[in-house]
């Protein structure tokens, strides 16, 4: 059985892993990731698109020059992309974002088993809890850098604007601004860091007590050495 030590770190590293797991579910199931105005000329009226999307499915509305909106449309993301270059960036940002989820499960795993007892293989240990937990943060940046780049790169609220109206035509510009479902993101950064900060606090303080055992004798104090 392990330490009592032991138990409560490896406990409430079990703890942001899982916080981190159930964070990425939430990142991936809301459609929060941005916010976008886009804004069209066609004959005779402007068009301004309002957009909230994430990664599966968004919502539009249509204003017409003095407020004359349209009723609201939600549409699946998928469908609505035509090019390949945005279909593929968007692809690749879940497949991060799923990988990331294995990656913290991974991690949950790692720091249970090693909660509740003191496994022989040395990839269970320490060593495995550093290893998912850093690919996971690793994961979680790089969707954090896709997302916006297909947003601003593939202007990608322009080409979903489209599914709200066939009849848009000169693009005069848009603003983006991102939700919450991004953001959150940085919350998966800082859980796998507080894992990582409490395992290497118990794994440093693990190295001392050893190297502490291995003194030589002679820097043994007399009396230990007399008894």
């Amino acid at each position: 059985m392990p330490s009592g030590k032991k138990t409560s770190m490896f406990a409430s590293a079990f703890c942001t892993c899982v916080s981190s797991f159930v964070v990425i579910c939430v990142v991936l199931a809301t459609p929060h990731w941005v916010s976008s105005e886009v804004r069209f000329s066609r004959t005779g009226s402007n068009v301004t698109v309002s957009l909230k999307y994430g990664l599966f499915r968004g919502t539009c509305e249509q204003f017409v020059d003095a407020g004359l909106q349209v009723s609201q449309i939600t549409f699946q993301v998928a469908d609505a992309l035509s090019r390949t270059s945005s279909r593929s960036l968007n692809v690749a940002t879940i497949v991060v974002l799923v990988l990331a989820l294995l990656s913290s499960l991974l991690s949950s795993g790692f720091t249970c088993t090693n909660a509740v007892s003191n496994p022989y293989q040395t990839f269970l240990g320490p060593i495995g809890v550093y290893t998912w937990n850093s690919v996971c943060g690793i994961l979680i940046l790089i969707a954090m850098i896709l997302f916006p780049v297909n947003v601003e790169g593939n202007s990608l609220s322009k080409e979903l604007a489209h599914r709200c109206s066939t009849s848009l035509q000169d693009h005069i510009g848009s603003k983006h601004s991102y939700g919450y479902s991004y953001w959150i993101m940085l919350l998966v950064v800082f859980l796998n860091f507080a894992s990582l900060t409490i395992i290497y606090f118990y794994d440093h303080a693990r190295y001392s007590k050893k190297k502490e055992q291995e003194r030589p004798i002679e820097n043994a104090p007399k009396d230990v050495i007399l008894f």
